[in-house]
């Protein structure tokens, strides 16, 4: 099939340029022609009076033709369209295609193509050049419009006039107030399906800054911030969604109403349900709030470190000789002997250090017991770090940073919004481990009123009784401090007498199943501030100390002597070491005098009963116990991590779940044989027998174990010859 412009007349084939393949390689093209090539069904080479024979099957030639406006309003006259009738043209990135198309919708879509391309050439041209701004706004309306109602489906339609609008307002920044507005409220309607480009999103922004209190903010910014926080993937692939979302925020914190706004934002963000339908708001959320409060300390952190800021990321570093030098420290001290060669911290009192900045100061008092671990020589020129000044945690009485007026109140809206995360409860699990690996820079740590502010949402994580919450308080690996450290006595987060310290171990311990390693970990590192909230009569404490004695986690015996004086100095530490002494005696009573070494107890028997059979007569020899068919339940392996020569145990048919069989695998680690049968353990409770190197015989039969479970097991337990593991994924 051939076809011939109706201008007729031969064309010049050097008018015709090389354009890139859009989809396949090069295929060979008549002579005195530069094309690229696509694979397709049929194709015909399009030039203004020029006949191309129809190339080979299977590909289509593209190319480009140096005058498309006068070609393609002879192509869009009636007549011309009769004469091509069923084939149209589609016209992308100045090129021209001709294809058979396979249905009537198709064909549709390519002829309203090369509409839409030629009305984008014409609005390209209209706004590069503006002359009246009540034209461009006109124009910038009617370019919308016909977006809105162009009947082709693709993602451009839409992103192809904010792409050119903001084009214009990147080279057009002497705009009045008004005309911001004016063109904000022309655009609002392809927002609500489309992320703004990055120069409309620094546009946005600015007018956030400058007219906070503007109904545009309300009206057009809202829609337009809540499909971000709901569709947004990744932030860093976009950072300036990211700002305007932060500015938008802080317009709200402007309005009379002030955090009440931004309470009824964030509650809109939720929704009205008591879980929230859009998993992508919390960390975006989390994202924007991490940034600014980080923006907070920047200018600190850059007179510190002299590194580039987020500003002059954005703008483009500067040259390494136009960085400024790193704004000094100075230190006030009473006294000429701070400085000298043998002076060190515990003779003096570090009052203050000053860094030069109108922005932030920083103000740090030691006690006269701090530890000598910093020495200022004299023959050194270099001054104190200030990070390791603040560091030296139990030492710091004192410890306070100054924010700027606005800083400071960008810092109190996003803490508040975080506080706001933690009262959802669906929200809470995911926030804590976003939180968990304290994703906040020291100089916040440091900050006295950020970290009293923050406090809130750690109790928040404290008191919730989920595992996967309150674990979040822990370090996320070893050697890095967690929220657990921070705001123990003495951590640099910590300003009270020790009771969010105290409630965090509360509900660690009732939940946490490996206690043993808990309490050494606790004794290893945390023993002081233990043993001080024991002697102020904190009943968690207490216990924890008793349970130190309990289970041999001390061996130093001054260390015990130490504990001991300090429970015996309260009455409530009194009472719980005497039933501690109690309980001694009652296991030596059972070592010495030996007893039976098999016991079964009758079917239907309770935990109740088993604690009266114990604690009537000595047990210390008992190795054979069978609770099968009785009703206890993991309560009773309180009292089965008693029997030091136990070496069989019959759980069948009972109620014994992972919680007892966690606490045996810490303590009856001598058992060899295990009947678990037709018990609600699951794998959670089943891995912990790996540390039961003894075990020779394990009944698993009708559990919930699991294939990885058990070759776990077997992979751990190098004693083991007898496993029935019948009626179990593993079987």
């Amino acid at each position: 099939m051939d076809l011939t412009s109706s201008s007729g007349g031969g064309g010049d084939p050097r008018q015709i340029e090389e354009t890139k393949p859009l989809l396949g390689g090069d295929v060979p093209a008549p002579e005195g022609t530069k094309m690229g090539a696509v694979p397709c069904r049929r194709a015909l080479l399009l030039c203004n009076g020029m006949r191309y024979k129809l190339l080979q099957e299977g590909d289509i030639q593209v190319c480009v033709i140096r005058h498309p406006r006068t070609f393609l309003s002879k192509i869009l006259t009636s007549k011309f369209l009769r004469r091509w009738e069923p084939h149209h043209l589609t016209l992308a990135d100045n090129s021209l295609a001709s294809a058979t198309a396979a249905n009537s919708y198709l064909r549709d879509q390519w002829f309203h193509s090369l509409q839409w391309k030629k009305k984008i050439y014409k609005y390209k041209k209209v706004l590069s050049n503006p002359s009246r701004w009540e034209v461009v706004l006109k124009e910038i309306r009617t370019l919308v419009d016909m977006a809105l109602t162009s009947p082709l489906q693709d993602d451009s339609i839409n992103q192809a006039p904010l792409e050119i609008v903001s084009k214009l307002l990147s080279e057009n920044t002497n705009l009045t107030t008004q005309e911001h507005e004016n063109i904000i409220v022309a655009i609002a309607p392809l927002l609500e399906n489309n992320h703004p480009p990055p120069d409309l999103c620094e546009f946005f922004c600015k007018h956030c800054r400058e007219r906070p209190r503007s109904m545009v903010v309300i009206e057009v910014f809202t829609p337009v911030v809540q499909r971000i926080l709901k569709h947004n993937m990744d932030f860093g692939k976009c950072p300036r969604l990211r700002l305007f979302t932060q500015e938008y925020i802080l317009a709200l914190n402007e309005l009379n109403a002030g955090m009440e706004v931004v309470k009824k934002f964030v509650q809109s963000m939720h929704g009205p349900t008591g879980h929230c339908p859009h998993p992508r708001v919390l960390p975006n959320l989390v994202a924007v709030c991490l940034a600014a409060i980080y923006s907070c300390y920047e200018e600190f952190i850059n007179s510190r470190d002299n590194s580039p800021s987020l500003k002059e990321i954005r703008n483009g570093c500067q040259q390494p000789c136009d960085r400024k030098p790193t704004l000094p420290l100075r230190l006030l001290h009473p006294s000429p002997d701070l400085v000298s060669q043998e002076a060190t911290l515990s003779e003096a009192r570090l009052k203050s250090v000053v860094v030069a900045s109108s922005e932030i100061h920083v103000e740090v008092e030691h006690t006269s017991t701090a530890k000598p671990a910093l020495t200022a020589s004299a023959g050194n020129d270099s001054e104190p770090n200030l990070i390791d000044c603040l560091m030296v945690s139990p030492a710091c009485s004192t410890m306070s940073i100054e924010l700027g007026p606005q800083a400071d109140r960008t810092l109190g809206c996003y803490v508040e919004i975080l506080k706001l995360l933690s009262d959802y409860d669906d929200w809470r699990p995911s926030l804590a481990s976003l939180l968990q690996p304290i994703p906040f820079p020291k100089e916040a740590l440091a900050h006295e009123k950020f970290t009293k502010e923050l406090k809130y949402v750690i109790q928040r994580f404290a008191e919730d009784p989920r595992q996967e919450v309150h674990s979040c308080l822990l370090s996320v690996r070893a050697g890095k401090d967690g929220w657990f450290q921070l705001y123990s006595p003495g951590g640099v987060a910590c300003d009270d007498d020790g009771e969010l310290f105290a409630s965090m171990v509360h509900i660690l311990m009732g939940s946490c199943y490996k206690t043993k390693k808990f309490l050494l970990s606790l004794a290893e590192n945390k023993l002081g501030p233990c043993m001080l909230l024991a002697l102020r009569g904190n009943q968690t404490m207490v216990e924890i100390l008793c349970l130190m004695l309990e289970y041999n986690i001390i061996d130093n015996n001054d260390t015990q002597l130490q504990i001991i004086s300090t429970l015996e100095s309260t009455g409530v530490g009194k009472r719980m070491y005497e039933q501690l002494c109690d309980r001694q005696r009652e296991l030596k009573e059972l070592q010495r005098k030996g007893g039976p070494t098999r016991l079964t107890l009758p079917s239907k028997s309770t935990d109740a009963d088993l604690a009266r059979l114990l604690s009537s007569g000595s047990f210390g020899n008992l190795e054979n116990l069978s609770l099968a068919f009785t009703n206890v339940t993991s309560a009773c392996a309180e009292h089965l991590i008693k029997l030091p020569s136990l070496k069989q145990l019959n759980l069948w048919s009972t109620q014994f779940g992972d919680a007892g069989l966690r606490l045996l695998s810490e303590h009856l680690t001598m058992l060899q044989v295990l009947n678990l049968c037709e018990t609600p353990v699951t794998d959670a409770g089943l891995l912990a027998l790996s540390s039961m190197k003894s075990l020779c015989s394990l009944n698993m039969n009708s559990t919930k174990l699991s294939a990885d479970t058990y070759e776990d097991l077997k992979a751990k337990l190098p004693n083991l010859k007898e496993v029935d593991v019948r009626y179990t994924e593993a079987w």
